[in-house]
């Protein structure tokens, strides 16, 4: 299957601290909410889903709503989601949702964090390009608050 440039968003992080520590980061929901701004409560495990109020400046009104897919300890925790699920008067749980995978690669400076989100062009036209232009900067965001959150909490 061939799928367009606008399928995928790709970042990538050089993150100076052991992939064990960005595991963490990444996985306990405490220190996920911490970076990512928003306040979970339970557990990330493969099947379950998981919700809570963001916290971000301008996205209070909004739930973070993620099903996790898989959780391969210190090298791979992918979620699905619905992108850009702002609007709290709209039901977005008929449309398809997409693929938030981060993958963990040890190298010499520390660990080298890849966000993938995967899964726009099944996304209704109407609201594509809105989802993926707001999930292309919102990604490039949050790469930088996990860094800064490692960095400042090793």
């Amino acid at each position: 299957m061939n799928t367009s440039t606008t399928d995928r968003i790709e970042k990538q992080i050089l993150i100076k601290a052991p992939r064990k520590r960005v595991w963490r980061a990444l996985t306990d929901t405490g220190e996920f909410g911490a970076w990512f701004r928003v306040k979970i409560s339970g557990k990330f495990a493969p099947g379950e889903s998981i919700s809570g109020p963001v916290l971000y400046p301008g996205y209070e009104h909004i739930t973070l709503n993620v099903t996790v897919e898989k959780m391969e300890p210190e090298r791979f925790f992918s979620w699905r989601w619905h992108p850009h699920a702002i609007d709290p008067t709209k039901d977005y749980s008929h449309e398809p949702s997409t693929l938030v995978a981060f993958e963990l690669e040890e190298v010499p400076e520390g660990t080298l964090l890849k966000v993938t989100e995967s899964g726009f062009d099944r996304i209704p036209l109407e609201r594509r390009e809105q989802a993926y232009r707001g999930n292309t900067e919102g990604w490039a965001a949050q790469v930088d608050n996990i860094e800064s959150y490692v960095r400042q909490h090793p």
